[in-house]
């Protein structure tokens, strides 16, 4: 057997690939070296130049003597050490902020085993209902000796954590409402109003709800009767963010073939039948990835509680550098609220990632081979 005919030689293109492979490689070396120069100078700032604690001065106050000295050269890592508390739990009262931090906790621990496929049970829902019940009655207090504090007096991380999870909890359902209601062909009133409700709210900053939540409801309410600030900020919040969560799920109903509709009415199914034993399990499947995006923007959202007087961690943040003594310090405590924000975000994206793995394994398993 003959062999191939070999290829001609082509020097131009030699010399071009290796003119290319050069420009790639002296580009990868400088970016490299960039990374390193800025890690270095990271790691000098806030590890090995850093300050970790101050003394006391002759008043009891914190001397920020050695912070102030170190000032451009290294962090000054006390100023989380002696502002943390006040930075996740706002205004609470000191004594009594074991109770927001067992909330914190408990929060994390049920975050987390969300993130594990073995308890993605229906009775996960059950136990984060009686645990944000069992939350909000800690933190009001006034029974079994612990003393009573007011909404207003709440503050941190527990807001925000309230914040989001309240509000997502119960926005998702009245997406699902919404996103039926825009959809439906036959009810051309309910499909009116889901229009009017999605695209009113979409249309308006969020800032404009929370406005309009804080100081044009209580205009609307009978003498005598008040919703506290945090409640009207929550409503704001689940409004927002049901008419953004409408338009993905929407979205993915808008992406299934009609097949899965004629298939379902094929079986004899009804309509709420068939939407959520057909339709909405594989709708809402194609969507993991847009839905958790909402998710974690909804989540960074909360910092806008700011404009109506609400102090959630990132409020709490900003006023505990305004003590003079902490004054040039503000990149330490917002690398502090990075770290706390990117911790939860991150773990809504390693949930959703688990979630499409899972949704992924029964239709793998269902494939014919070719």
């Amino acid at each position: 057997m003959a062999p191939a005919p070999s290829r001609p030689a082509r020097p131009l293109a030699s010399a071009r690939e290796r003119r290319a492979w050069l420009i790639s490689a002296s580009v990868t070396a400088l970016l490299v070296l960039l990374i390193a120069w800025v890690a270095w100078r990271f790691l000098a700032w806030a590890v090995w130049h850093a300050v970790w604690s101050v003394p006391a001065g002759p008043d009891g106050a914190p001397n920020t003597d050695a912070c102030r000295a170190a000032l451009g050269e290294g962090a000054c890592w006390a100023v989380i050490g002696e502002k943390y508390r006040f930075i996740l739990f706002g205004f609470y009262p000191y004594a009594e902020q074991w109770r927001p931090a067992l909330v914190v906790l408990l929060f994390i621990g049920l975050f987390a085993a969300s993130l594990f496929r073995r308890f993605w049970h229906p009775s996960l829902f059950v136990v984060w209902a009686g645990a944000l019940v069992f939350s909000a009655a800690l933190m009001w207090g006034g029974f079994a000796g612990l003393p009573f504090v007011p909404a207003d007096q709440w503050g941190g991380l527990p807001i925000t954590l309230f914040l989001a999870t309240v509000g997502l909890a119960l926005a998702f359902p009245l997406a699902i409402l919404a996103a039926l209601a825009r959809a439906s062909r036959g009810l051309p009133l309910l499909k009116g109003l889901s229009i009017l409700y999605i695209e009113l709210i979409r249309g308006v900053p969020l800032i404009s709800l929370l406005f309009m939540a804080s100081v044009m409801l209580p205009l609307f309410l009978p003498p005598g009767i008040e919703i506290a600030k945090l409640l009207r900020a929550q409503i704001a919040f689940i409004l927002f963010a049901g008419a953004y969560l409408a338009e993905v799920v929407r979205a993915g109903l808008a992406a299934l073939p009609k097949g899965q509709y004629e298939a379902a009415s094929a079986l004899g199914l009804s309509y709420w039948q068939s939407m959520r034993h057909v339709i909405l399990p594989q709708a809402l499947r194609h969507t993991v990835p847009m839905l958790v995006n909402t998710f974690v923007g909804f989540f960074k959202d909360t910092s806008l509680v700011l404009v109506i007087g609400i102090y959630d961690v990132m409020t709490t943040a900003r006023t505990a550098i305004l003590e003079p003594r902490w004054q040039g310090f503000g990149i330490e405590v917002y690398l502090f609220l990075a770290v706390i924000y990117f911790a939860f975000c991150y773990s809504m994206a390693g949930a959703s990632r688990r979630l499409e793995s899972r949704s992924a394994t029964p239709l793998a398993a269902t494939e014919e081979p070719a």
